[in-house]
């Protein structure tokens, strides 16, 4: 039997496909397991485990064109797939599941797509915009992402058992050769390090870059090492953070931000004592490494997008506009980013602690909890 899996999205929503994985894999011991995803993110998928086989697709290169794209349905029609599920709804995944030539066709579909389809189900982890008379009513998700594949597999699929063993990411040896080193290279042995993801695809998915500051500046003063990471897209948020901190000319902060790949990020989080970051890509990588994580989460719904792990903790405002799932906070002066502004450094620190306190050693010293994948949700104060 030959399975292909279809995921185009970005990071994050790529490692959420992880234990929908394990499970076809575990179900289907025997079957040709391919997954099709975007070729920028190989290194997120590439060795793992379940998989036989990983198709790349160049979405802004060389693909991106209508005959190049036409090409790439026939390639895949040329693999003669037993069954393709589609796992995310948006138009290139759905036209590639739909001309896929396979026997069985599943999974999400835009509705153009959807007739060729033998089964569509809803996503209910994917947020909503409902139009009641001249308004719009944001409708956020009500399961989480995972969850949700699963159900896929359930109903569309026929599997009756499911095997969740969360997020899930290897790396070559040489990689993880390669991020060690990094981290030997840049702090002195006993050295316990934070690393900090300040970027996201949203502004409003961004915690205030003064706050990172204050917390960076509070975790050096008590002797830690902090790491900023992120890619190329955050080297000037990153830049004006640092510039904000007293102590930017410490030898306990490094900059990584831009420098490193996929595959050498989630190695480097293996040595790291904690996470702090946002609703972001590099968060479900820290989930998959089983680094203790804090998170902010602004516009961003929570249901859908936790981060998939129970020691981790979401910290969350109660403005009543939360979550609204927009790009840009439409509120203007003082409550510009409320639901941000309203999450203060002294309860981020206090969860830092608390998570230092129960954990505080590297990542990959830390046993993994099978089934435990709950995160713990705080709201703060009013």
């Amino acid at each position: 039997m030959k399975i292909l899996v279809i995921n185009l999205m970005h990071l994050g929503d790529l490692m959420l496909v992880t234990p929908a994985l394990t499970t076809l894999r575990k179900n289907f011991p025997t079957a040709h397991l391919t997954l099709l995803a975007d070729k920028k993110l190989a290194d997120l998928v590439q060795n793992n485990r379940n998989l036989d086989e990983c198709i790349l697709i160049d979405k802004k290169g060389v693909d991106d064109h209508l005959p190049s794209f036409i090409k790439f349905i026939f390639k895949l029609r040329a693999k003669k797939f037993d069954l393709v599920i589609n796992l995310h709804r948006n138009e290139r995944a759905s036209a590639l599941a739909a001309f896929s030539g396979a026997k069985k066709i599943v999974g999400y579909s835009k509705p153009i797509f959807a007739f060729m389809f033998d089964k569509v189900l809803p996503n209910p982890s994917i947020a909503r915009h409902i139009k009641r008379g001249l308004k719009t009513e944001y409708q956020p998700g009500t399961q989480h992402q995972v969850h949700s594949h699963f159900d896929v597999l359930r109903q569309a699929v026929g599997i009756e058992k499911i095997f969740d063993n969360g997020l899930e990411m290897w790396i070559t040896d040489a990689a993880q050769r390669d991020a060690d080193k990094i981290f030997r290279d840049n702090f002195p042995d006993g050295t316990k390090v934070i690393a900090f993801n300040i970027g996201a695809s949203w502004l409003t998915k961004r915690w205030l870059d003064d706050y990172f500051a204050e917390c960076a500046d509070i975790l050096i003063e008590r002797g830690y090492g902090v790491a900023f990471l992120g890619g190329p897209m955050d080297i000037d948020i990153v830049a004006g953070c640092v510039d904000k901190m007293r102590h930017a000319d410490s030898s306990r902060l490094k900059i990584f931000t831009g420098k490193f790949s996929l595959a050498t990020v989630a190695g480097f989080l293996d040595n790291c004592v904690l996470f702090i970051t946002t609703d972001s890509g590099p968060m479900h990588i820290g989930v998959a490494r089983n680094i203790p994580i804090v998170t902010m989460f602004g516009a961003s719904p929570v249901p859908g997008f936790y981060p998939y792990d129970a020691k981790d903790i979401l910290i969350k405002s109660p403005e009543p506009c939360h979550p609204c799932g927009k790009h840009i906070c439409p509120r203007q002066g003082d409550d510009n980013l409320a639901c941000m502004k309203k999450i203060p450094v002294a309860t981020v620190m206090k969860y830092v602690d608390e998570l230092l306190t129960a954990y505080g050693q590297p990542a990959k010293e830390i046993p993994r909890v099978p089934d435990a994948y709950q995160c713990r949700v705080v709201t703060v104060a009013q």
